[in-house]
């Protein structure tokens, strides 16, 4: 005789009542009690359900990471691996399964300027979570202050959403995760920032930084608060059962301490997870601009300077406004700059990459009183025959016709350029794009992996490509913002990577990339970081503008060829000066840390 569960038969006979007397649940109450069943048969989060769901393999160390944030943080906690770690992955794992629990729905996430784009594409890319939208988009921003409510995973910088038009409405709105990267920029509770974050309506808050503390205790009491309030008492209980007197960097009663910040940090150094990379070697290529190329962009840089001047009532055409009005006016503001400062990039890349935008500045009321002068450059643009750094990359070519080369330029009728002239010498090679479709960019890589020896590419490759079986990457043009540049060399430089990488990086002499390249090779030494530590270095510099901005406005406001070098020379020491503060913030924190706070 066959035991039969007394429990069994009871349940199949009310689906055979249910079935007999017609009384089925709805499609969509009959998905939500399929769901619940689910997750009712997983206990707390010992399993992380959505790992089949991933497109990439987290190594253990995340996976760690995340479960802890998870179940002993329950979605509050601080993320403090040391850069480069992927604490990005360890953040996109919890979003991932509270996603796939169904616990969470309405999303913000807060960055850098510089990252917003890169947190989309790591979570499309990686995570399968393509419908995340960022406060730059098109579609956001014809909404107004109302997208905001409209538009349930947001990503936006810290600085976009703290102003007080978006802030209104962000404190409004009733939110399941918030994730602030980058989050040493809170450390100082008095700050707009800090009082933001603290004034959000949220259940769950993810903080990522790999230096929570730079300065004093103090910044990390004010990164605890905001994630569980009370955690570490009151500010003047913390400091006296925390902090010896008299110096505010100097813990007491480490043992407390310790198991207080064990609620909610958790931190991985580089030599515990046995994450090691191959060298890399960078190779600066410096060129000479033919006659006619030199004086083309010497003439257009002039031109730039002058747009940017303030009108006067005498430069304006008849029937034309003045900017700003007459003789006090700022000079050109909005899209005007942006695109002044287009141009200044596109006359380093290509001439011809360079002529419509002079032939659509020209048409700009704003700048009617340069109209000749911008028609004539772009006349001279169309006329120009050589260029130099074509001719510097064929030579580098052919020196590297066995080795698989990713290949950068930012602007589309550049790459277009270079892809005639590649047909032309007879390269295999493959372009690639944000024009084309998932499908084509997917045939594109697999076709440069299988024969094809170059990639050419516009910035569009930063998104999500594992592209470790190459190991040549040539900047035909740099972007003006170092993480920009980190993140072309993360395409090729990342775990996985078994051989030493070269970076090419094509430099005219004199032009603004030039001087970059210079101060970031001489004052921090910028291809020997890590990827991420450049961002930790700007931080502090640019808090509150782009670098690529900072650099525009340097180069701008000097006259002479002198006034440029001194000008620059400046910079560079600044950025010196950040990254002796940011190794100081970073033997400091490995020193008050250590391994205390691995991951079980």
């Amino acid at each position: 005789m066959i035991d039969v569960n007394p429990h069994f038969t009871d349940r199949t006979a009310l689906v055979l009542e249910a079935a007999a007397t017609s009384r089925f649940l709805s499609p969509d109450q009959y998905r939500l009690q399929l769901a619940a069943e689910r997750l009712a048969l997983i206990a707390g989060f010992d399993e992380l359900i959505c790992l089949d769901a991933l497109r990439f393999q987290p190594f253990d160390y995340q996976i760690h990471a995340a479960r802890t944030a998870l179940r002993r943080f329950r979605g509050r906690g601080l993320l403090c691996d040391e850069v480069g770690l992927g604490k990005t992955i360890e953040a996109g794992l919890v979003l991932k399964e509270y996603l796939a629990r169904q616990m969470v729905s309405r999303v913000l996430i807060v960055a850098p300027p510089a990252l917003v784009e890169q947190w989309r594409e790591e979570l499309a890319a990686k995570f399968n979570l393509p419908d995340f939208v960022t406060s730059a988009d098109a579609e956001f921003r014809e909404h107004g202050a109302g997208a905001w409510s409209r538009f349930p995973r947001v990503i936006a910088s810290l600085a976009t959403a703290r102003r007080a038009e978006h802030r209104a409405q962000i404190e409004t709105i009733l939110y399941d995760l918030v994730v602030v990267d980058e989050a040493h920029h809170l450390k100082n509770r008095a700050s707009v920032s800090w009082k933001f974050v603290n004034s959000l309506q949220k259940k769950y808050l993810l903080l990522l930084t790999a230096t929570p503390v730079q300065n004093s205790l103090d910044e990390l009491y004010n990164l605890i608060t905001l994630l569980k309030p009370g955690q570490l008492k009151t500010p003047r209980e913390f400091q006296r059962q925390f902090v010896v007197q008299g110096d505010p960097r100097q813990p007491k009663n480490r043992g407390r301490l310790r198991e207080l910040l064990a609620d909610v940090m958790v931190r991985h150094a580089r030599g515990q997870v046995g994450v090691q990379l191959p060298p890399r070697r960078a190779h600066t290529l410096r060129l000479s601009l033919s006659p006619d190329e030199r004086a083309l962009y010497d003439d257009a840089s002039t031109l730039i300077r002058a747009c940017l001047l303030p009108a006067t009532a005498d430069d304006v055409p008849a029937g034309e406004p003045a900017v700003g009005g007459a003789s006090r006016g700022p000079g050109v503001k909005g899209a005007t700059r942006f695109a002044l400062q287009t141009l200044q990039r596109e006359i380093g890349s290509s001439s011809h990459a360079a002529r419509p935008t002079l032939l659509s500045l020209a048409e700009l009321p704003a700048l009617g009183r340069h109209r000749a002068r911008l028609r004539e450059l772009a006349d001279r643009a169309a006329q120009v025959k050589t260029w130099a750094k074509a001719e510097a990359l064929e030579k580098l070519l052919s020196h590297n016709r066995g080795e698989k080369i990713l290949l950068f330029t930012h602007f589309r009728r550049t790459l277009d350029q270079l892809a005639a002239r590649l047909t032309a010498l007879g390269h295999n090679f493959v372009v690639y794009h944000g024009g084309l479709s998932t499908a084509d960019k997917n045939a594109a890589v697999e076709r440069f992996e299988r024969e094809a020896q170059i990639l050419l590419s516009t910035e569009a490759a930063g998104e999500g490509r594992n592209l470790q079986f190459c190991q040549t990457l040539v900047n035909f043009d740099l972007p003006w913002n170092p993480l920009r540049i980190e993140q072309r060399v993360g395409r090729v430089h990342r775990i996985g990577q078994a051989r030493p990488v070269d970076i090419y990086n094509l430099s005219a002499g004199g032009t603004i990339e030039d001087y970059l390249l210079d101060i970031l090779d001489r004052k921090v030494n910028m291809f020997e970081l890590v990827i991420g530590e450049m961002d930790m270095i700007l931080g502090e510099l640019t808090e509150e503008r782009d670098f690529e901005d900072l650099l525009f406005e340097v180069w701008t406001q000097a006259r002479t060829e002198g006034e440029v070098r001194a000008a620059m020379e400046q910079l560079g020491d600044s950025l010196a000066a950040a990254r002796a503060q940011y190794q100081k913030t970073r033997e400091y924190d490995e020193a008050l840390f250590g391994q205390d706070f691995v991951a079980d």
